[in-house]
């Protein structure tokens, strides 16, 4: 044991140097107090420096319907909901009458960007509108006329005619905002005007199915109707988000809205005002996204990227080389983690630029290099499958119980029953077992394998010898290439651990 003594000395060490320890701690500390942001003791004077930027937004439209008596807007079922249908109807003038014109209005919301006079708004707000107002906070009311919009990602540019010292509002960067950092909106709720609501992000990249281009930020300040085409700004007062959408079953604010990035926003915006429309980037491939079966029967470490499933002929994929089985794993020095975040990244390059894509191609990288194309809404189109002429032999089928798979050759009496195109090449399947693999990952009789482990196949034989391939090498997924009702996909199928079945007449 130590004596009194010693016990003592070391105590008084302690005690001079906690001063020096104290100090050092709050050093080591430093960081994590910054990061841990408290809540705004208030929005009063952020609020009252972007309120006289952001405006109000009327548009009218003329509505022609028929002359005379309107029927009256009844709850759906009322026992009185036929009557008066008949009623009106009956007695509802007919040809030659003039069609009676009324005049519809709605609200919305905006803001100034510059002090030009452009204004950022929905385009839903301004759809088809005959005649847009902005209001301004002091009440001025100024035309507006359509410098442009992009329904893809519903937004639009407007022109007022400039108002000495009128405010407007910057751009800040959404990419940097993080999920519980505060924000707060300002808009027209139900034609209030300049109202001013706080919330945190409360989640980021979502898609609600509303475009091609989905990659919402989630938001809890109240956002109601009305309120759409407003800013969403941070604690900095720079627009992050232009507040788009609701999700409410009553109509009203639930703690659920939704606002177009600024990452997103800048770029179209831009060309709105520079050339009227969007010029988008085109890589002109299909893509679909990288399953953990996937991966693992690619030899992928992580599932992430895009897997190229079909490449447009004449497109700029192709004239690079890039061919279906590929995983963009990066595209522009950006890497692609998600699938679905590819054709934003494309849309957003400028058309011609030539860009460096990096590949998974037969488990190691490859990078090439694409001229960006521009995207054009008719390259979409697919090719209607037409009735030709195949094999002409009595279709012979092949159980595949690895997969839960019956398959055929191509045959003229399978291409007249599933509508198969004349120069579509692959094996038939006829039949797909009920809770098999196959059927789980929505594998339909009619469908068509064209490769198995990106290796083309045209008959059951191929199938089942690339399953026996890939049974040897101890892999436990196989991948396939199917054209279906939903165009060309990939498929891991797992293999099942039973044997092939024998052909069958």
């Amino acid at each position: 044991m130590e004596s009194q003594s010693v016990t003592q000395t070391r105590f008084k060490i302690i005690r001079r140097q906690a001063p020096i320890l104290v100090v050092a701690l709050a050093v080591l500390m430093a960081p994590l107090v910054a990061l841990a942001k408290r809540a705004p003791d208030s929005f009063a004077d952020l609020a009252e420096k972007l309120l006289p930027a952001v405006v109000n937004i009327s548009t009218s439209q003329v509505i022609e319907g028929h002359a005379g008596p309107e029927m009256p807007q009844l709850p759906p079922g009322s026992p009185f909901e036929e009557f008066f249908k008949e009623f009106f109807e009956r007695n509802r003038p007919q040809g030659g009458q003039p069609r009676r014109q009324r005049k519809a209005t709605s609200l919305g919301s905006g803001f100034i960007l510059d002090t030009e006079g452009h204004v950022v708004t929905n385009n839903h707000v301004i759809a088809d509108a005959d005649e847009i107002t902005v209001i301004l906070q002091d009440n001025t009311r100024l035309e507006a006329k359509v410098v442009g919009r992009d329904p893809k990602t519903d937004l639009a540019v407007l022109k007022i005619k400039p108002v000495k010292g009128m405010a407007h509002t910057t751009f800040g960067d959404s990419d940097t905002a993080r999920v519980g950092d505060w924000v707060f909106a300002i808009g027209n709720p139900f034609g209030l005007g300049g109202t001013v609501t706080a919330g945190i992000i409360s989640a980021r990249h979502r898609d609600i199915r509303s475009g091609p281009y989905d990659d919402f930020i989630q938001t809890d300040a109240s956002i109601n109707r009305g309120n759409s085409g407003g800013p969403m700004f941070n604690m900095e007062g720079k627009v992050i988000g232009i507040n788009s959408a609701i999700y409410s079953p009553s109509g009203g604010s639930v703690g659920i809205g939704f606002a177009i990035p600024s990452a997103t926003a800048k770029t179209v915006i831009k060309q709105l005002i520079k050339h009227g429309q969007v010029r988008r980037g085109w890589l002109g491939v299909h893509i679909q996204a990288v399953t953990e079966e996937i991966a693992e029967t690619l030899g992928l470490k992580k599932a992430e990227g895009a897997l190229v499933a079909s490449v447009i002929k004449g497109g700029p994929a192709e004239k690079a080389k890039i061919k279906p089985g590929d995983v963009i794993l990066s595209f522009d020095g950006r890497r692609v983690k998600k699938m679905r975040k590819l054709p934003r990244i494309v849309a957003e390059t400028d058309v011609d630029k030539k860009v460096k894509v990096e590949l998974w191609r037969e488990r190691k990288k490859k990078t090439v290099t694409v001229n960006i194309g521009k995207l054009d809404d008719g390259e979409a189109k697919t090719a209607a499958k037409k009735k030709g002429k195949g094999i002409k032999s009595k279709a012979k089928t092949t159980k595949v119980d690895a997969l839960g798979l019956t398959l055929s050759v191509i045959t003229d009496s399978l291409r007249e029953r599933y509508g198969i195109d004349e120069k579509s090449k692959g094996v038939v399947v006829t039949a797909v077992d009920d809770g098999g693999a196959a059927a789980e990952k929505g594998i339909r009789p009619g469908d068509l394998v064209a490769e198995v482990s990106q290796k083309e196949v045209s008959t059951p034989a191929q199938v089942a010898a690339k399953i026996k391939e890939a049974k040897d090498a101890k892999r436990k997924t196989v991948l396939l290439l199917v054209d279906g009702q939903a165009g060309l996909r990939f498929v891991a199928l797992r293999i099942a651990e039973k044997k092939e079945g024998k052909d069958k007449k």
